[in-house]
């Protein structure tokens, strides 16, 4: 098990404009050979937006980016010709595939806060493809078949017990709360990479939601 703490986090985005960033791995600025990816995942991006801020028209190709909107409202436009409001519980996911342009705003008078994904597909190129599933029930898997995942998004109560799939890799983030996992304990921003770990339970602590990544390589 590989616990990476919240303020471990490269820091990233711009202040001034209204946008902080926190990046679980190498990216843009922040170079580590020993960091580029886990299995399938190559980002985990904690993003706050400012009323009024957001990340301009921006190009994307051979990525699945899932986005886990914590608070707040995100405001997606794409080339595609899709424009959707995704809200707190709600998934979003871009297939960027060939290449894909979008915007992702704050349109909102209160703070957005939002958790990001981006996932190697198992095979490039092809046409993108957009999904929003507003307010996933608890323990509702979602698949990304085109990069070999499951997230399963899990809400417990203080001392509610949820199973850690049995995976060759499996990767934990704490959205909100407190949680025992093995002999560590995590808090809001951390997460745990787990290679081949068998019979693990995570324990909410205080009332917690965890976004679980299942990979199969």
């Amino acid at each position: 098990m590989d616990v990476r703490r919240a303020d471990e986090r490269y820091p990233g985005g711009d202040e001034e404009a209204g946008i902080t960033s926190r990046h679980a791995f190498s990216f843009g600025p922040h170079y580590d050979p020993d960091n580029l990816r886990f299995g399938a995942m190559i980002a985990c991006n904690e993003e706050r937006l400012a009323p009024g801020a957001g990340f301009d028209e921006h190009p994307h190709s051979h990525t699945e980016i899932v986005t886990w909107v914590v608070e707040g409202e995100l405001t997606h436009r794409d080339s595609t010709g899709h424009e959707t409001k995704v809200r707190a519980g709600d998934v979003q996911r871009l297939s960027a595939a060939s290449g894909v342009r979008h915007v992702e705003r704050n349109d909102g008078d209160t703070p957005l806060t939002f958790v990001q994904t981006w996932l190697a597909p198992l095979q490039p190129g092809g046409d993108p493809t957009y999904d929003h599933v507003p307010g996933i029930a608890d323990s509702t898997p979602y698949a990304v078949p085109e990069a070999g995942t499951l997230l399963h998004v899990r809400r417990l109560t203080p001392g509610e017990r949820t199973a850690v799939p049995d995976s060759e890799r499996v990767y934990v983030h704490v959205v909100r709360g407190e949680i025992r996992l093995s002999d560590e304990t995590l808090t809001a921003g951390d997460a745990a990479r787990l290679s081949a770990e068998t019979d693990l339970e995570a324990v909410a602590v205080t009332a917690a939601e965890l976004l679980i990544w299942e990979m199969s390589a």
